[in-house]
């Protein structure tokens, strides 16, 4: 079946088009929405080029597309946007969805009315799971943006390693809080892993806080040969 995966630049989209892959479904298009106000991915503020950038080094066309600020137009432009898609070949959709029933919900709702399959590989695994198979599988990514009365500036820019889950389920002990942001805790840059024929390298801006969330501005971004 050929699929879109759909791709917000972080580690739960890349794992789930991950094991798509794995399951035998062919991935012809990455599709991502960024506002059209800053150009950027919502919640996890990653420029629309770097998304660009990691598909070059993914090697797998991306679409993308811009949602007003009127967040109620989303599932109109989202419609859009895979309705074209369809007409290319695609029968389902790729989604890093977790556990969330009311994302679930929407996500086969829309797909019904659109006539295409929704696919879910992560769904109903356990979240700390789902983080140490990422971590297991090979890839690389770092946080960008974090919930400020959760996390401090330090954990900008932090890879998602062994370590990294240590100090999580450390800092989990007493806070509201799911070891892979299913909530949005925290968001994810992936620059690297086996769906990679290239790496990402990157260069740290600014870290800034903003209606209640840390960001890690990346300006600059090349690929580099592995």
């Amino acid at each position: 079946m050929k699929v879109v995966v759909s791709w917000s630049g972080g580690k739960d989209s890349c794992f789930a088009c991950h094991k798509a892959l794995a399951q035998g479904y062919e991935v012809s298009y990455l599709i991502n929405f960024i506002s059209r106000e800053f150009r950027r991915v919502s919640f996890h503020g990653t420029r629309a080029r770097l998304i660009s950038r990691q598909a070059q080094a993914i090697e797998t066309p991306l679409v993308q597309y811009t949602v007003p600020p009127d967040m109620s137009l989303y599932e109109q432009t989202f419609k859009k946007a895979v309705s074209a898609l369809k007409r290319n070949g695609v029968e389902g959709m790729v989604f890093g969805d977790i556990y969330l029933q009311e994302h679930r919900d929407w996500i086969e709702r829309v797909c019904g009315e659109l006539g295409i399959t929704p696919l879910l590989p992560l769904w109903g695994m356990a979240p700390e799971r789902v983080l140490g198979d990422f971590i297991e599988a090979g890839f690389e990514a770092l946080i960008i943006s974090a919930k400020a009365d959760i996390f401090d500036e330090k954990w900008l820019g932090q890879r998602i390693d062994r370590g990294f889950l240590f100090d999580l389920k450390q800092l989990e002990q007493g806070k509201e809080l799911d070891v892979c942001g299913e909530h949005g805790e925290y968001h994810t840059l992936v620059v690297d892993g086996p769906l990679f024929w290239k790496r990402l390298q990157v260069t740290y801006g600014d870290r800034v806080q903003r209606d209640g969330r840390w960001f890690l501005d990346i300006p600059r971004c090349r690929l580099k040969s592995k």
